[in-house]
């Protein structure tokens, strides 16, 4: 029994942050047998923009870079599943989230819990 409330298609993701940005931060993802690294930012959904905080090894790198953006936070599963769904070994994910509700739903879809007893702000 899935008993997270982000099921992500009953998709139980993991993941461990790795670094952090400015807006966001970089995580190792596991979905199933799916290992891939993702990139969760603050950001207006500006396909420009991610060159600002993926560096350019990624680019560089084999595999595809996968782009989604998440308009509201009760979009985050559908997106993480829409892309995890198409990711190839060896790809990468940028989820370009509106605001801070959409990044923390994402933040939960992609195996991070998130405190929802309030933040220490």
């Amino acid at each position: 029994m899935n008993t997270n409330t982000g099921n992500t298609r009953d998709m139980n993701a993991t993941s461990r942050i790795v670094g952090t940005l400015d807006n966001g931060m970089i995580l190792e993802v596991s979905i199933e047998d799916l290992h891939f690294t993702a990139y969760a930012v603050i950001s207006e959904p500006d396909v420009n923009a991610v060159s600002d905080f993926v560096p350019q090894e990624q680019f560089e790198a084999d595999g595809d870079l996968h782009v989604a953006a998440v308009g509201h936070a009760e979009d985050a599963d559908e997106q993480v599943s829409s892309v995890a769904f198409n990711m190839n070994p060896g790809d990468a994910a940028v989820f370009l989230c509106v605001d801070a509700a959409a990044y923390r739903a994402t933040l939960e879809a992609l195996g991070q819990p998130q405190d929802t007893g309030g933040a220490a702000h």
